[in-house]
This record gives C-alpha cells, sequence and structure tokens, in this order.
C-alpha cells in the first residue's frame, strides 16, 4: 500500500526507506518549488518545536535550524553573516531574555 507524503525530506531518507526494503518514487525539485517547500518545512518543523516534550527539543531546534540554514544557503546568504545580523539587531532591539510580553500600546495625540 502506498503512504503519499508529498513533502521535502533530508537528503538521506530515501536511503533510509530503501534498506528497510520499501519502494519509493521521488522527485528533484526546481528552484521556485524548492524554496516554497522549504518555507513549508520550517513551519511544519516549527509547529513539532512548539508540542514537543522538553526532552525532544534538541531534536526540534536542531531541524529548525538546518532549515534556516538550507533557507540562508538557498538565497546565497552566508550563514556567517545571518549570525552578524541576528547580533546587531539583539544589540539595537533586543533579545528575548527578559520575558516581555506586549500587552497593548497607544500612540501619543
Amino acid at each position: 500500500m502506498k503512504v503519499y507524503h508529498r513533502k521535502l525530506v533530508r537528503d538521506k531518507i530515501p536511503e533510509l526507506i530503501k534498506s528497510n526494503g520499501e519502494v519509493l518514487e521521488t522527485a528533484v525539485l526546481d528552484k521556485v518549488t524548492f524554496e516554497k517547500e522549504l518555507k513549508k518545512k520550517l513551519v511544519e518543523e516549527a509547529k513539532e518545536l512548539i508540542i514537543a516534550p522538553k526532552k525532544d527539543l534538541v531534536n526540534e531546534l536542531a531541524d529548525v535550524l538546518e532549515l534556516v540554514k538550507s533557507l540562508a544557503d538557498h538565497y546565497k546568504i552566508p550563514f556567517e553573516d545571518l549570525e552578524k545580523y541576528q547580533a546587531e539587531k539583539r544589540k539595537k532591539r533586543g533579545g528575548f531574555r527578559k520575558r516581555i510580553y506586549l500587552v497593548w500600546s497607544s500612540k501619543k495625540v
């Protein structure tokens, strides 16, 4: 019985499936579709991170980081540049260590 996945998978997943004696079909995505599927996969992994128990957080964070690195590579953004930009943004706008939750704000009249 065929199980349809229709999603982006890591490079070695087809080999792992074959090693279990299973048959499969794959396709190589064009650049535009690959970009779309990378973003979809990032959302999928972020959702898994949200519901993951504490013991699985490292695994789920690693998946999210792999996708961030893959997206940066796809857009030809060196990961070092991304880290530099992240540090600059943290310096200007802060991080999330203070756990601040913005309830509301108001423009001056």
